[in-house]
C-alpha cells in the first residue's frame, strides 16, 4: 500500500505508555498549549474490550486489532485539517505499525515511562477506572520500548513534562538533505514548501564555504522552520528515526566520503538516498556495503534540472523495496505529477537500477539535444536566422512537442544587443559523464544504442575547436549553396530519428533488466518520464500505452507505420547534407542504424569468416539448423567437422 504524507505541517502525536503513566493528563495539557484536539484512546475501545479488562483479563492482540485501526482512522481523518494528540498505550511495535499506517511520515511518538512501583501506586489511587493494578505487570511484560519516540520520565511534574515535550518536539525533523548546490537548494525549497520539516547541511570550508546553510535559509521564507548545520553529527541528531537523508553531492569519491563520515552517527534502519548522477555499478557496491551495516541505501535518479527540482522533478529510486517505503511519502510528495495527477516517481527496482535508468535517460537526452542541433544546422544552412528557425520549430509543436523543443525555441529567440546570444556562445559542448557511462553500458551489454554514442562523440569532437578551425581552412569545407531540403522533409527526418532514439534507449534498459534481473516496467518508466524530466514529450506519453503491449518498440504497428512513412524523408535529408558537407551526426546515424537493422542478410558473414581465418573463432552455417560451429583451414579450403562449442571472443 502506498503511503501518503500530508502536504502541511500537521502531526499526529501519540502519547504512549503503560496504564497509569498519565497519558490522558499530559496529553490534555499539551493539547491545550498547542491548541490542537486531544483524544483518549480508551474511549474508542469496544464494550467487549472494556468488559474484559474490568474483569481483570488482559486483552489479546486480536482484541486490540479493530481498536488500533479505529485510532489510525481517527488520526488520518484529523490530519486532513489539523494536528492532534491521541493517548494510547501502544505497547508493542506491531501496534504502533498499525497506528501509523499510511501516516508514518506525519506521526510523532511520546513515550511516558516510570518504575513499576511508581505506576502501581498511581493506579491504586484511581477510582472508577476499568484498569486494575493486577493488569499492570502484564503491560510491563508486553512493553516493547520504542526506538523512535521522545522519552519523558514521569517523576517530573505535569507542567515540567509538558514544557520538556514542547522544547523537544521541534528539534526532530522528518527529512535531511546534504549538499546545497543548485539541485540541493531547489529540492530543499520544494520539501519545505510542501510542509516537510527538514534539516539541511553543507560542509564548512574556511574562507571557501562558510555558513552556506544559514545564509540559504535566510534567503527564502519557506525555510523559516528548517534547521541548518555545517557539522554532520549535529545534523544527524536533529532527525527523527529511522532517519531519511538525501545526498546531493558530486558523484564519485565525494559520495563515499560523506557516507564514511555519516556512518558513526547513524543507526540500523536509517536510509541514505543518493540523488546525484552516480554510476550504477558504484551504487550497487554502496548498496551491498551499507546493507552489511544495517543501513538502507537508495540510488535515486533525479531529472528536471534546477526548475524541475524546485517545482517537481521526475524521480527514479532503486534499492531495497522495503527501504523505499520509508522515503516514498517524501519523494512522491515533491515529484512532478503526470496527466492523471499521479507522482512521476515510483520504485524502479533493486540495487543500482534507479541510477541505471537515469543514466539511460541522460543518454536519450544527449541524442534529443543533438538531433535539435542537427536540425538547426540544416535550417541555418538554408539561410534562416535564429528567429526564423524558432518560428519553424514552433510550427512543429502541435505534432512533435517536447521540453527540449520548447527551450530550444526560447534559446534561439534570445538576443544580446543586435545579435542573437546563441551566435556568441563558443561551440564546445561539455558533459558530466552520464553519456560516457551510457555508451560504456551499451557496449558491455552488447546492445547497438548507436545514437547515444554518436551524440557523445559529437560533443567530444566539439572540444577540438582549434583543430577544427584549422581543418576547415585546410580542407575548404565552407558550403556555397543551400541544401535542397524542404521543411516538411526535415520535420519527418527529425521524427524518424526520435523514434530510433527512444527504441535504442528503452531497448538498452530492457536488456539490462533481463541481465541483472531487475524486472523493470518500461510502461511505468515512460510514465515517470512524462513530466518533470528533461526528456518529457508528447511522444513519451504515447510510449506509456505502447509499452503496455510490447517491450520492443519496432514491433508496434503504429511505430512500424511511422517509420515507413518517414524513411524516404530522412534518406533525402541525410544525402543532401552529405553532399553539402553539413555535420548531422545523429540524424545520419539514425538512418544508417535502421538500414543495417532491417537488412536480413548482412555483411557480418564476411566478418565472421575473417575471424575464423586469423583466430579460428569458428562460424555457423545457414543450412545447418542445429546451430553447430565449423572451422575452415582457409588456405586449404577444407572444412573440418563441426565443433562442439564455438569460440566467440574477439
Amino acid at each position: 500500500m502506498k503511503q501518503a504524507i500530508q502536504p502541511t505541517k500537521q502531526t499526529a502525536i501519540f502519547m504512549m505508555g503503560v496504564s497509569g503513566v498519565g497519558k490522558s493528563t499530559i496529553g490534555t495539557l499539551l493539547a491545550k498549549q498547542l491548541e490542537i484536539p486531544f483524544f483518549d484512546g480508551d474511549d474508542y475501545h469496544s464494550e467487549a474490550n472494556i468488559s474484559k479488562m474490568s474483569k481483570g483479563d488482559p486483552l489479546t492482540d486480536l482484541d486490540r486489532h479493530d481498536w488500533l485501526h479505529a485510532l489510525n482512522a481517527l488520526a488520518t481523518q484529523q490530519l486532513k485539517t489539523n494536528s492532534c494528540i491521541i493517548a494510547c498505550s501502544a505497547l508493542k511495535e506491531s501496534y504502533r505499525t498499525i497506528l501509523e499506517t499510511t501516516i508514518a511520515a506525519s506521526t510523532k511518538w511520546i513515550f511516558l515511562h516510570g518504575t513499576f512501583q511508581q505506576i502501581k501506586e498511581r493506579i491504586q489511587h484511581r477510582n472508577h477506572h476499568f484498569m486494575t493494578s493486577d493488569l499492570l505487570q502484564s503491560q510491563f511484560d508486553a512493553l516493547e520500548i520504542p526506538q523512535n519516540a521522545l522519552q519523558i520520565d514521569i517523576h517530573l511534574s505535569p507542567k515540567e513534562m509538558v514544557t520538556q515535550i514542547q522544547k523537544s518536539l521541534p528539534l526532530k525533523t522528518q527529512f535531511g538533505l546534504i549538499g546545497l548546490g543548485v539541485m540541493g537548494k531547489s529540492l530543499s525549497r520544494n520539501l519545505a514548501q510542501k510542509g516537510v520539516r527538514i534539516s539541511i547541511y553543507n560542509r564548512h570550508v574556511p574562507e571557501v564555504e562558510e555558513d552556506i546553510a544559514i545564509n540559504f535559509k535566510k534567503e527564502f521564507k519557506e525555510l523559516a522552520s528548517a534547521q541548518t548545520f555545517d557539522a554532520l553529527p549535529a545534523f544527524v541528531k536533529s532527525l527523527e528515526t529511522p532517519r531519511k537523508i538525501m545526498l546531493m553531492v558530486n558523484s564519485g569519491p565525494a559520495i563515499d566520503a560523506v557516507i564514511e563520515d555519516l556512518l558513526p552517527s547513524l543507526s540500523e534502519g536509517d536510509s541514505i538516498i543518493d540523488g546525484g548522477n552516480s554510476n550504477y555499478n558504484k551504487t550497487k557496491e554502496r548498496f551491498d556495503f551499507l546493507k552489511s551495516t544495517g543501513i538502507h541505501f537508495i540510488g535515486a535518479g533525479v531529472s528536471g534540472g534546477e526548475e524541475g527540482a524546485l517545482k517537481g522533478p521526475s524521480i527514479m529510486p532503486g534499492g531495497d523495496a522495503k527501504a523505499y517505503q520509508q522515503v516514498q511519502p517524501f519523494l512522491e510528495l515533491i515529484a512532478a505529477k503526470d496527466k492523471n495527477g499521479i507522482p512521476c516517481c515510483n520504485y524502479i527496482g533493486s540495487e543500482g537500477s534507479g541510477h541505471f535508468v537515469k543514466m539511460i535517460h541522460n543518454g536519450i537526452e544527449y541524442v534529443e539535444m543533438q538531433l535539435l542541433a542537427d536540425v538547426c544546422t540544416v535550417l541555418k544552412a538554408k539561410g534562416n536566422t535564429p528567429d526564423q528557425i524558432a518560428d519553424i520549430l514552433e510550427s512543429w509543436k502541435p505534432t512533435t512537442n517536447s521540453y527540449l523543443l520548447e527551450i530550444t525555441i526560447t534559446i534561439l529567440r534570445k538576443k544580446e544587443g543586435d545579435d542573437w546570444l546563441v551566435n556568441k556562445i563558443m561551440d564546445t559542448a561539455g558533459n558530466k559523464g552520464t553519456g560516457n557511462w551510457a555508451t560504456i553500458a551499451t557496449a558491455e551489454l552488447g546492445v547497438p544504442s548507436t545514437l547515444i554514442a554518436s551524440a557523445l562523440f559529437a560533443r567530444y569532437t566539439s572540444f577540438y575547436k582549434a583543430e577544427r578551425v584549422a581543418a576547415s581552412k585546410q580542407f575548404n569545407s565552407e558550403n556555397i549553396s543551400q541544401p535542397k531540403i524542404t521543411i516538411d522533409a526535415l520535420h519527418n527526418a527529425y521524427q524518424f530519428a526520435r523514434i530510433i532514439n527512444h527504441y535504442q534507449g528503452f531497448k538498452l534498459i530492457q536488456e539490462a533488466s533481463e541481465r541483472f534481473k531487475w524486472d523493470l516496467n518500461l510502461s511505468e518508466l515512460a510514465r515517470i518520464w512524462t513530466n518533470g524530466c528533461i526528456i518529457r514529450s508528447d511522444y513519451m506519453i504515447e510510449l506509456v500505452t505502447i509499452f503496455k503491449t510490447t517491450n520492443n518498440l519496432l514491433t508496434h504497428e503504429n511505430t512500424v507505420q511511422a517509420l515507413k512513412t518517414r524513411k524516404s524523408a530522412i534518406k533525402k535529408v541525410v544525402a543532401e547534407c552529405v553532399l553539402h558537407e553539413l555535420p548531422i551526426p545523429s540524424l545520419s546515424n539514425a538512418i544508417h542504424f535502421f538500414t543495417n537493422f532491417i537488412t536480413a542478410n548482412s555483411s557480418a558473414n564476411l566478418i565472421q569468416a575473417q575471424r575464423d581465418y586469423f583466430g579460428a573463432h569458428t562460424y555457423q552455417r545457414k543450412e545447418d539448423a542445429t546451430g553447430q560451429f565449423y572451422h575452415t583451414e582457409w588456405n586449404l579450403n577444407e572444412p573440418k567437422k563441426p565443433t562442439e562449442h564455438g569460440n566467440t571472443s574477439n
